[in-house]
Protein backbone atom coordinates (compact mmCIF):
# COMPACT_ATOMS: atom_id res chain seq x y z
CA UNK A 1 0.00 0.00 0.00
CA UNK A 2 2.74 2.68 0.93
CA UNK A 3 4.59 1.90 -2.32
CA UNK A 4 1.48 2.64 -4.39
CA UNK A 5 1.12 5.61 -2.86
CA UNK A 6 4.89 6.61 -3.34
CA UNK A 7 4.26 5.56 -6.85
CA UNK A 8 1.32 7.44 -7.27
CA UNK A 9 3.06 10.64 -6.23
CA UNK A 10 6.04 9.98 -7.96
CA UNK A 11 3.98 9.73 -11.55
CA UNK A 12 2.36 12.77 -10.87
CA UNK A 13 5.55 14.60 -9.88
CA UNK A 14 6.67 13.03 -13.35
CA UNK A 15 3.42 13.85 -15.48
CA UNK A 16 3.91 17.65 -13.74
CA UNK A 17 7.57 18.08 -14.59
CA UNK A 18 7.01 16.71 -18.20
CA UNK A 19 4.28 19.11 -18.53
CA UNK A 20 6.41 21.97 -17.73
CA UNK A 21 9.04 21.19 -20.02
CA UNK A 22 6.64 20.69 -22.77
CA UNK A 23 5.12 23.77 -22.62
CA UNK A 24 8.61 26.06 -22.03
CA UNK A 25 9.27 28.28 -25.10
CA UNK A 26 12.59 26.80 -26.96
CA UNK A 27 14.23 27.65 -30.44
CA UNK A 28 12.97 25.17 -32.77
CA UNK A 29 15.63 26.30 -35.75
CA UNK A 30 18.21 28.53 -37.04
CA UNK A 31 18.27 28.89 -40.98
CA UNK A 32 20.28 31.69 -43.09
CA UNK A 33 21.03 32.20 -46.47
CA UNK A 34 22.40 35.22 -48.69
CA UNK A 35 19.91 38.02 -49.82
CA UNK A 36 22.45 40.01 -52.17
CA UNK A 37 25.84 39.05 -52.45
CA UNK A 38 26.97 40.43 -48.85
CA UNK A 39 23.60 40.28 -46.96
CA UNK A 40 22.28 37.85 -44.94
CA UNK A 41 18.63 37.02 -43.94
CA UNK A 42 18.82 34.71 -41.05
CA UNK A 43 15.07 33.01 -39.44
CA UNK A 44 14.79 31.89 -35.65
CA UNK A 45 11.60 29.68 -35.59
CA UNK A 46 10.44 29.07 -31.80
CA UNK A 47 8.00 27.56 -30.10
CA UNK A 48 5.83 28.99 -27.31
CA UNK A 49 3.28 27.47 -24.72
CA UNK A 50 0.06 28.22 -25.46
CA UNK A 51 -0.29 31.06 -22.73
CA UNK A 52 2.26 33.23 -23.64
CA UNK A 53 2.63 36.79 -23.33
CA UNK A 54 4.59 39.46 -25.23
CA UNK A 55 7.70 37.97 -26.90
CA UNK A 56 11.29 39.09 -27.56
CA UNK A 57 13.65 38.29 -30.00
CA UNK A 58 17.05 39.73 -30.33
CA UNK A 59 20.27 38.83 -32.09
CA UNK A 60 23.49 38.90 -30.69
CA UNK A 61 27.50 38.45 -31.41
CA UNK A 62 28.99 37.89 -27.76
CA UNK A 63 27.91 40.87 -25.83
CA UNK A 64 27.37 42.62 -28.97
CA UNK A 65 23.46 43.61 -29.76
CA UNK A 66 22.84 43.11 -33.78
CA UNK A 67 19.20 44.33 -33.04
CA UNK A 68 15.84 43.84 -30.79
CA UNK A 69 12.72 44.02 -31.01
CA UNK A 70 12.78 44.78 -27.03
CA UNK A 71 12.29 48.65 -27.11
CA UNK A 72 14.27 48.68 -23.54
CA UNK A 73 17.38 47.47 -25.03
CA UNK A 74 19.32 49.68 -27.27
CA UNK A 75 21.30 48.16 -30.49
CA UNK A 76 24.99 48.33 -30.11
CA UNK A 77 25.52 51.65 -32.20
CA UNK A 78 28.00 49.99 -35.54
CA UNK A 79 24.72 47.53 -36.37
CA UNK A 80 22.32 50.62 -36.13
CA UNK A 81 22.56 50.72 -40.12
CA UNK A 82 22.92 47.23 -40.83
CA UNK A 83 21.48 44.71 -38.94
CA UNK A 84 17.40 44.66 -38.61
CA UNK A 85 15.45 41.91 -36.35
CA UNK A 86 11.72 41.48 -36.84
CA UNK A 87 9.10 39.07 -35.61
CA UNK A 88 6.78 37.34 -38.68
CA UNK A 89 3.52 35.10 -38.46
CA UNK A 90 4.49 31.73 -37.61
CA UNK A 91 6.70 32.22 -34.36
CA UNK A 92 9.50 33.46 -36.67
CA UNK A 93 12.18 35.63 -35.91
CA UNK A 94 14.18 37.26 -38.95
CA UNK A 95 17.16 38.92 -38.82
CA UNK A 96 18.42 40.99 -41.86
CA UNK A 97 21.72 41.74 -41.59
CA UNK A 98 24.22 44.21 -44.42
CA UNK A 99 27.59 43.98 -45.33
CA UNK A 100 28.35 40.54 -43.91
CA UNK A 101 31.96 40.48 -43.49
CA UNK A 102 34.19 37.57 -45.22
CA UNK A 103 34.77 35.00 -43.20
CA UNK A 104 33.05 33.38 -40.60
CA UNK A 105 30.42 35.20 -38.28
CA UNK A 106 28.57 34.22 -34.91
CA UNK A 107 24.75 35.09 -34.65
CA UNK A 108 22.88 33.81 -32.06
CA UNK A 109 19.28 34.22 -32.06
CA UNK A 110 17.76 34.53 -28.42
CA UNK A 111 13.89 34.71 -27.74
CA UNK A 112 12.27 35.93 -24.45
CA UNK A 113 8.79 35.51 -22.86
CA UNK A 114 7.72 37.54 -20.41
CA UNK A 115 9.76 37.47 -17.34
CA UNK A 116 10.91 33.58 -18.30
CA UNK A 117 14.61 33.34 -19.22
CA UNK A 118 15.41 33.33 -22.87
CA UNK A 119 16.27 30.08 -24.79
CA UNK A 120 19.09 31.28 -27.31
CA UNK A 121 20.13 29.10 -30.29
CA UNK A 122 23.90 29.69 -31.87
CA UNK A 123 25.13 29.50 -35.72
CA UNK A 124 28.32 30.23 -37.42
CA UNK A 125 27.64 31.37 -41.11
CA UNK A 126 30.46 31.45 -43.55
CA UNK A 127 29.90 34.38 -46.04
CA UNK A 128 31.54 31.94 -48.98
CA UNK A 129 29.01 28.96 -48.49
CA UNK A 130 26.16 30.55 -48.14
CA UNK A 131 23.36 30.14 -50.28
CA UNK A 132 20.81 32.12 -52.37
CA UNK A 133 17.60 32.46 -50.62
CA UNK A 134 15.32 30.32 -52.37
CA UNK A 135 12.31 27.85 -51.41
CA UNK A 136 15.09 25.71 -52.60
CA UNK A 137 17.68 26.27 -50.01
CA UNK A 138 15.24 27.10 -47.11
CA UNK A 139 13.90 23.85 -48.06
CA UNK A 140 17.34 22.03 -48.04
CA UNK A 141 18.26 23.61 -44.62
CA UNK A 142 14.61 22.96 -42.87
CA UNK A 143 14.10 19.58 -44.27
CA UNK A 144 17.35 18.16 -43.99
CA UNK A 145 16.02 14.64 -42.48
CA UNK A 146 13.08 14.38 -44.92
CA UNK A 147 15.03 14.79 -47.39
CA UNK A 148 17.44 12.44 -46.34
CA UNK A 149 14.69 9.82 -45.92
CA UNK A 150 13.01 10.26 -48.75
CA UNK A 151 17.09 10.04 -51.07
CA UNK A 152 17.10 6.82 -48.81
CA UNK A 153 14.18 4.87 -49.52
CA UNK A 154 14.70 4.16 -53.38
CA UNK A 155 17.83 2.67 -52.53
CA UNK A 156 16.14 0.51 -49.42
CA UNK A 157 13.95 -0.42 -52.26
CA UNK A 158 16.61 -1.51 -54.64
CA UNK A 159 18.33 -3.65 -51.79
CA UNK A 160 15.30 -5.46 -51.52
CA UNK A 161 14.66 -6.33 -55.13
CA UNK A 162 18.33 -7.76 -55.12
Amino acid sequence: MHQRRNLGRMSLFTTILLFGFASAQKVIQLSYCSIDEDHLRMDCKYSLPSESSEVFCKYTHGERLFDTTDPSEEQHAPFKKRAKARIFPGNICRLLYKNLPNGKSTFTCNIKVGDSAPVTKTSVVEKKLLLPCSAWSVLLQSCSGLLLTLMTFPMLLEIHWL
